[in-house]
Parts: structure tokens; C-alpha cells; sequence
């Protein structure tokens, strides 16, 4: 699909050619920044962060082993002790998280690289064990998700989640402002508002695990206030070109649904507009690969949205290609092809075979499956 050839416009003489749709390795202007190619590194949760959540020299060489994307978004990250949902998961709320990350976005820099930090709270997608004072994890609503936290001791079942009072909620947005603040120190070009596959904010938009009733509650422009109020948060420390927002309008991951997913998020999305965001990274795909409802419709919600549009879910370099040259996406995000292919831009360029992912070390452990594998020249190398 990058070989699409130019074309000539209806009624128009061969000559006057129209400029070439644009295919993964095409530039891109996003906000400040100019991306030698489309093709976005998505965030991938490895719980490799070292104690206290701070991030290693380990972290560091996976994160610049993949420069060669247009734009890295981090793993998530706890924005506070209370966003913990998972153990060896890094946190930005700390002086020596700041330090560690700032060891990674120096080694991208290194390499000419661009990354932004994406900020995380999961809510109810956590459990005592992993709470300050083993107190319960918080929600909008009191709902106990389906399935097991993961836990230092193992899998644990969910526990119903205490709903937070209104008068906690200012206290969040103040969590978001704050890691925002040390995502800045730590040199990240930009952060990412994660709103998306089931954590706190996706809670707060979705009807199946927001019930309240008061001003966060009830009707979507309630359900989206807390989202609208930590993305302007966030962006009055970094400025709204360098902040970008993750939904998910499908994925039921986590217990995740809603009575109406293209009222709720074509709501979103125009909210949205007013800021002036870098972009909008929409996961398309329900993380169960099951058929999005008949009423979700992704090309009117990108049609809502006035700024850079990321696809992402399931795409390989052709779906990839013809997104961007239908005017479906801006960018194009891949997860697992970056985890297993540090160089993947150069790979889909030179339509070489990819190094395929390890399931069994995706989450956990050291440098195996992690740092280890092969970049194509050393693959060149070794086959020689």
C-alpha cells in the first residue's frame, strides 16, 4: 500500500498530478514536533519498573532500542499510590520515579527520538494489597469488576470499590496535575491522558460502571466532566499541542461496557475540540475480538474530532497504509509489533520478516523478551 502511485484529479490533464496519499512512512507535523513517519510505539504495560515504581537502566535501553518511532507513548503510569493496579509498574508521583524516567527520555533523546508519558489511575482495577493502608480501591460507583487483581501474592478476586464522594474529586484532578508536572521535569516531550480500557476515567465515561448521580453522573456531559477536567489540567501545565488523550469506545476489557458507545464517545471527542490536543489515540478494537456493536461506528467518531487522529488496534503495515490513505487515521499505533521489533519502522520499509512476540515474557522478569530481541541488522548478521 506505500506503493499507492499519485493521482491525477477528475477532468484534470496528466500533468497535474495530486501529491501522493500518505502511507506510514510519510511525515507528519504533531503539534511542535515533526515525525520523520507515521507509525506510533503504543503503550505497553511490562511490569519491569524496579522498586518503589521507579524506572531502571533496563527500562531505559527497551524504550531507545525503539527511537525509530514517530512517537513513543509509555507503559502507564501511576499518577499516586492510589492509582496502583498492578505490581512493577512505574509511578511519576515521586522524586525518584521522576529521576529514573528522566534516565529513559534522555537515552530516547539520545537517538533522536520523541516520547510522551502516559498517566494512569485504574480505579477499581486494583485491590487492598496493593492500596495505601490497605484501604479499597476507588471508583465512581461501588460496582465490583468481573474476574482477578494481580497482586504480589497472585491473583486475588476484585473487591467492590469504594465510590469516591464529591468532594474527593478535586483531589484527583490534582493527582493529574501534579504527575503532569513531574512528567515535564522528567524531559518527556508530552503526556498522554489515559481515558481508556477500563482505569478510572473510562470508568467515569462508560454507563456500566457509572451509576452516580450527581455532576459526574447520569448523562454523558456528566460522565465526562472528570476526563475534560484532568485533560484541561494537564494541558495548562504542558500546553494542549503536547498532551494527547486514549479512549476505547468498545474494549470490554476490565468489565467495561456502555448502553451507547457512539453518543458517549462522538460526545467525547467533540468536547474535546475545544482544547486544541495533540491527538486523540482511539484503541478501535474490543481487547476480546469480538464484533464492535452495531452502533459504534469509528469513522464518525474520527469525523468528530478536529485534530490528529491514532488508530489503534490490531493493525499491521497494510491496514496501517490504507488507513492513512483513506483519511481514516493521522497515525497508526502498533504494540506488540514494537515489542518484538525494536526497529520496526525499518523492517515495514524493506517489507522484511518480523521477529514474533513471546507471549510468556510479556509481563514480569528481566532483559529476556524484553531488551533481547533482535534488531534486522543483527538478524542479517547472524543469518550470514
Amino acid at each position: 500500500m506505500s506503493d499507492l502511485p499519485t493521482k491525477t484529479a477528475p477532468g484534470a490533464s496528466p500533468g497535474d498530478r495530486q501529491p501522493r496519499p500518505p502511507d506510514l512512512f510519510t511525515p507528519f507535523q504533531l503539534g511542535p514536533y515533526s515525525l520523520a513517519n507515521r507509525m506510533v510505539m503504543a503503550p505497553l504495560t511490562r511490569n519491569r519498573a524496579g522498586p518503589g515504581g521507579v524506572p531502571q537502566a533496563l527500562n531505559a535501553a527497551y524504550y531507545a532500542q525503539r527511537a525509530s518511532a514517530a512517537l513513543i507513548v509509555t507503559e502507564a503510569s501511576q499518577i499516586s499510590p492510589q492509582g496502583l493496579g498492578y505490581p512493577n509498574t512505574p509511578g511519576i508521583h515521586e522524586p525518584e520515579q521522576v529521576a529514573g524516567w528522566r534516565r529513559v527520555t534522555e537515552a530516547v533523546r539520545a537517538r533522536d527520538g520523541r516520547i510522551f508519558l502516559q498517566l494512569w489511575h485504574v480505579g477499581r482495577i486494583s485491590h487492598p494489597t496493593l492500596q495505601p493502608g490497605g484501604a479499597l480501591p476507588v471508583a465512581p460507583s461501588a460496582i465490583r469488576p468481573e474476574g482477578q487483581a494481580v497482586t504480589p501474592d497472585g491473583p486475588r478476586d476484585f473487591v467492590t470499590p469504594r465510590a469516591l464522594a464529591l468532594a474527593e474529586i478535586p483531589g484527583i484532578i490534582e493527582q493529574y496535575r501534579a504527575a503532569a508536572r513531574n512528567a515535564l521535569s522528567a524531559g518527556f516531550d508530552g503526556v498522554e491522558v489515559h481515558a481508556a480500557n477500563g482505569y478510572l476515567l473510562d470508568q467515569f465515561l462508560r454507563d456500566g460502571s457509572n451509576r452516580r448521580d450527581d455532576a459526574y453522573g447520569g448523562p454523558i456531559a456528566n460522565r465526562a466532566r472528570l476526563l475534560l477536567e484532568v485533560t484541561e489540567a494537564v494541558a495548562k501545565v504542558w500546553g494542549a499541542n503536547r498532551v494527547g488523550v486514549r479512549v476505547s469506545p468498545v474494549n470490554s476489557f476490565n468489565s467495561m461496557s456502555d448502553a451507547d458507545p457512539d453518543a458517549t464517545f462522538g460526545h467525547v471527542a467533540r468536547a474535546l475540540n475545544r482544547f486544541g490536543l495533540a491527538y486523540l489515540h482511539v484503541v478501535e478494537r474490543d481487547f476480546s475480538d469480538r464484533v464492535p456493536e452495531p452502533s459504534y461506528d469509528r469513522r464518525r467518531l474520527r469525523a468528530a474530532f478536529d485534530g490528529p487522529y491514532i488508530a489503534s488496534g490490531g493493525y499491521d503495515r497494510l491496514r496501517g497504509d490504507w488507513a492513512l490513505a483513506s483519511g481514516g487515521a493521522d497515525l497508526v499505533a502498533f504494540g506488540k509489533h514494537f515489542l518484538a521489533n525494536p526497529d520496526l519502522p525499518e523492517r515495514f520499509r524493506k517489507h522484511a520478516p518480523l521477529n514474533p512476540p513471546d507471549p510468556a515474557t510479556f509481563y514480569g522478569g528481566d532483559g529476556r523478551g524484553y531488551t533481547d530481541y533482535p534488531a534486522l541488522d543483527a538478524t542479517a548478521g547472524a543469518a550470514a
